[in-house]
């Protein structure tokens, strides 16, 4: 819902008609990507699931988010479907809407670059200036609302491909330093610096979407202890990498052996993954 005021007792009472087994109820601006209560949803749901919504501007303002939350929702085997449009994802007719919804969304994005351009060139030879005058002027609500939308930008970013990292950072953190975490996302194609990554997981704890002790200073540990939980984070972050695959990884992230070997065997890695298993740190035996 989009204030507080409006009541949800007639989506509920459709959506339960409908099957829906769980309800969830979110109440800000549709137009924001900021969706805690939706990130949440997408994150909890599963494979064979089917996300429900009476009509599409109860998820998306936008086609493009609307395109985003259903490619997210493939990549976990779920399904879309919208009770009101001819959208859902489960049958070949919803699919094809949802092809002809890719290529408006391709055509708006060209229309709206090109109304831009020609707003400029007609601001220019009328003299003008363009931009927003309140920020050239420095007012401070003009200032306000420019942070506002920065801010709501950003946490869309964040959002966008949270389950490419967050996994990852949630079983390295505090026990490894950023370092060593952007290190080991930076093998799996997630290129992040350290700083932008922490200034990710401040995002997250301040609205609520990620645990405080994930930003606690990391403890300072023995060589062999600093070892033993990064192939165990790198084992858990990916389960299907082999012993052999662990080691390849730890020698481009220039790492050294317990002995001070610039070359792992699967052996080494596999004496780290034991100590770790006993700890409880790994759940399953990896295959050589």
């Amino acid at each position: 819902m989009s204030t507080d005021e409006q009541a949800t007792e007639a989506q509920e009472i459709e959506l339960r008609s409908a099957g829906c087994d769980v309800v969830v109820q979110e109440h800000g601006s549709g137009a924001s990507r900021a969706r805690p209560a939706l990130l949440r949803l997408i994150s909890d749901i599963g494979a064979g699931d089917v996300l429900v919504v009476v009509r599409l501007d109860r998820l998306a303002r936008s086609v493009s988010h609307l395109l985003q939350v259903i490619e997210d929702l493939a990549e976990k085997g779920a399904h879309f479907r919208s009770l009101r449009d001819p959208i859902d994802t489960s049958t070949p007719q919803g699919m094809f809407s949802l092809q002809v919804l890719g290529a408006v969304a391709q055509l708006e994005r060209a229309l709206i670059s090109e109304r831009t351009k020609a707003g400029i060139r007609a601001a220019k030879a009328k003299g003008k200036l363009p931009g927003n005058p309140g920020l050239r002027e420095r007012r401070p609500e003009a200032l306000a609302k420019m942070t506002a939308v920065q801010r709501a930008s950003y946490g869309a970013r964040v959002q966008s491909n949270l389950n490419e990292w967050l996994p990852t950072v949630r079983r390295m953190r505090p026990d490894h330093n950023w370092d060593d975490i952007a290190r080991v996302l930076k093998q799996r194609g997630v290129d992040w610096t350290p700083e932008r990554l922490r200034r990710a997981v401040k995002w997250l704890v301040r609205e609520r979407l990620a645990d405080p002790k994930m930003l606690d200073r990391a403890s300072p540990q023995l060589p062999e202890d600093r070892l033993m939980t990064l192939v165990a984070g790198i084992s858990q972050s990916n389960p299907d990498l082999s012993l052999r695959d662990i080691a390849a990884q730890l020698e481009r992230l220039h790492e050294r052996t317990p002995r001070g070997s610039a070359k792992w065997s699967a052996s080494s890695v596999k004496n780290l993954l034991d100590r770790a298993r006993r700890l409880g740190l790994v759940a399953e035996a990896l295959i050589p």
